[in-house]
Parts: C-alpha cells; structure tokens; sequence
C-alpha cells in the first residue's frame, strides 16, 4: 500500500523590496494593499492585485516598531525615533508619493504622505502602540460636526509611559491631547511594558499588557477620568512577553499572549459590565517547544491565530484548542511579524458597476474600443476581487522578504 506524500506548502507569493529587516506588516483599504516597514524606517504600500508597490517612503529616521491604519486613508507609523506619527494616504494620495522600493536604495528625500499628527512617545521599551476607536463622549459643537463627515472617528492610542517605563500612556486623536496614565504596580516588580492592546465598550477602557518580567494585566476603567483598576494578573512566561505578541480575539472574551520561552497562553477577558476576580487564572497555558514566537495575530474571525517564530517558521494555531494546524517553512532566516487579511469586510462586485453590461448603451462605432477597454477592466478588476477575496497570511522576515500565504 503506498502512501501519498504531501509536498510542504509554499507561498503563493514573495514581495522583495527592502533591503532591511521587515519589522510589522498590516493589511488595509479592504486587502487591497498591503504596508510593510522595516528596521530602517521605509514603508511600502503593496498593490495585492499586482503585487507591485503602489507608495514608498521614510518614514522615521530608524527601526519601525509598528503600523495601523485609522480609516480607509490614514496611516499610522510608530518608530523608535521616538515619533508617533499619523499619515495620509488613500489611493488617490499614491500617485503623488515615491515607488522606488528600499532595496534600490532610494534618495530620502523621495516624496512623502501628508504628514497629518506626530506624537513624542516613549520608544525604549521595544513595545509598539495599540489603538481602537473612542468610546467617549466628547463636546460635539457644530464645527467638530463638520470636520466629523470629511474625518474618521476618534481614537485612543496606547504606549509605554514617558517617565516610566513600567507605566501606561494613552492618547486620543485628532486632538492629540493625553487621555489617562495607567501608573506601574509599586507591589509586582514587572520591568518594562513589552506589549499592549486596547479596547473600548460603551464608556469603558480596557487596556491589557505584557511585561518584562513575563507578567501580563488586565485594567479597566469604569468611567472617564476615574482610574484603572487592575482587574487580573498572571505570570505564565519565564522570559520577557516579546513586543506584537499579544492579541485580543474578536469575541473580546480573552486574549492571547507569547513570549522568548516556548509557552503560548490564553487569557480571560471576562465583560467590563461584570464583576472580575482576582483569582482568574490563564485558561490555557501551552508549551509548544519552540521558543522565540512573536508577532501574535489573531484571523478577524476568531478561529486561527499566527506566530513568527525565531527559526524562521510562521505557525498557524486554533484558538479554540490551542493546537498546532500548520507549520510553514520559506524564510532562511528569522521571522518577526504576521497579519492576516480581514475576511469580514470583502464584497462582491456590484453588477451594475461592471463596465461589461454597459457596453450596449455605447454608439456602435466605438464598440470595438469599448469592448478592449472593457475586457481590461474586467481583467483588473478580477485581479482585484480575487485580491481582496483570499484569505492571506503575510509574514515578514529578517531577510526582508515578506511571503504571502493562503492556506485557511
């Protein structure tokens, strides 16, 4: 009886640009781009359709801790030269920026985005930023109602303290303005924040964090301007909780954090309405044997979470069992961040906006160059659908590739 041997998975495509190590990769514009930063400060903008960049710039004068977007055209870039910063880019922005990738060593004065906020933050911790969408009320006169419709809502941002490496600091923009500290716990030695996540509901803050001393805690503040309470605290990492391993999963009932040493662990993150106890403990500590997995994200659905792992593979995991689902193997060297395409917010495209069905409605002598301009544009915009469509796992590396995955 023979048996058939499956051949190991393979990307379905590699982007090659920088000439650096790929630090945070981020998929936005409903997948149809994707943004990668590496340890020298460049940004690229990835067309999914072609796979050729679409914008490239400088963005910090060194490493890129982390990226995000706001919105359908805003950026946000936090770099380890102590810069927040907040950039404008939707498609009609790309025409004006650089396209000249890293790796061809482009000038540094090479045309950048609008440059909207820039924030001094503390960068020594490694750690980069969290965000989510503001929750709080605020004074809502009828010039903020006017700039509401051209802008995206508020958010809060959430970095490691100025002066205190062991604190908390969130921000809310566009005001730019600081919106509550989170003091380090005088009674647990944790050493510095290495990883945060946010979330808000209703009037209440939730702010989770992973330390230095591999201790992870939970805070909420009940309503605005009272303080956090620390809610939950538990220590399952022998080694420093690593900068983007951690992630909320979307039912916003735990989370899951990672670390230098071989453990993965799963949290609890009970509703804000309730009441927590202090005795919660992680509802599932698992040692996988491999140490060194970073850059933790969790699919928008729930059902599969991802790590870049030190030895150069990108692990795929259920985040109901906690069990191992792929391994996958390219990079020759370590890998350092994942993210994968949002898979809630794809649609199809509308028919009446196929260029195809009206075609009759063109003068008969026009249709030979209608129809070649048609069947161009359907071709772009099968490029488009499919990009949008696929379920992709990026990973970027520190050979300064990026391989796309679509395996789930």
């Amino acid at each position: 009886m023979s048996t058939e041997l499956l051949l190991p998975a393979q990307p379905s495509f590699v982007l090659r640009g920088h000439s650096a190590q790929v630090h945070a990769v981020h998929f936005l514009q409903g997948n149809t781009r994707l943004l990668s930063a590496d340890s020298e400060g460049w940004l690229v903008s990835w067309n999914l359709a072609s796979k050729r960049p679409a914008a490239v710039w400088k963005a910090h004068g060194n490493a890129v801790l982390g990226i995000g977007s706001w919105g359908q055209d805003r950026i946000i870039t936090h770099g380890r030269d102590n810069k927040l910063a907040v950039w404008q880019l939707g498609v009609q922005d790309e025409e004006a920026v650089g396209k000249t990738l890293p790796v061809d060593k482009p000038s540094v004065t090479t045309p950048q985005p609008w440059l909207l906020h820039m924030l001094t933050v503390n960068t020594l911790n490694f750690c980069s930023f969290a965000m989510c969408l503001d929750g709080m009320p605020h004074p809502y006169t009828a010039h903020t109602a006017i700039k509401a419709r051209k802008h995206p809502s508020p958010i809060l941002i959430a970095v490691p303290n100025t002066m205190d490496s062991g604190g908390i600091d969130i921000y809310q923009l566009p005001s730019e303005s600081r919106a509550a500290v989170i003091l380090a716990d005088r009674h647990i030695t944790t050493g510095m924040v290495m990883a945060l996540e946010i979330q808000t509901e209703s009037t209440k803050l939730q702010v989770v964090a992973g330390y230095e001393s591999g201790h992870t805690m939970a805070f909420v503040q009940s309503d605005p301007g009272a303080q956090f309470q620390r809610l939950y605290c538990a220590q399952p990492h022998s080694q420093p909780t690593l900068v983007l391993s951690m992630s909320i999963i979307p039912s916003r009932d735990c989370y899951l954090t990672s670390s230098a040493d071989a453990i993965v662990a799963k949290h609890p993150l009970p509703a804000v309405q309730g009441v927590w106890k202090t005795e919660l403990k992680p509802f599932k500590v698992v040692q996988t044997k491999h140490s060194g997995q970073q850059g933790l994200q969790v699919r928008s659905d729930g059902k599969i979470f991802a790590t870049a792992g030190w030895d150069a593979r990108v692990r795929v995991y259920s985040t109901k069992t906690m069990k191992e689902l792929a391994v996958l193997k390219w990079h020759k060297a370590g890998c350092y961040t994942t993210a994968f395409a949002e898979i809630e917010s794809c649609c199809p495209t509308k028919a009446e906006d196929d260029p195809v069905k009206q075609e009759d409605t063109e003068p008969q002598d026009d249709k030979s160059i209608v129809h070649h301009s048609s069947a161009v544009s359907t071709v772009q915009q099968r490029r488009e659908a499919r990009a949008q469509s696929t379920h992709w796992l990026a990973a970027g590396s520190k050979d300064g590739k990026i391989s796309l995955w679509d395996i789930y």
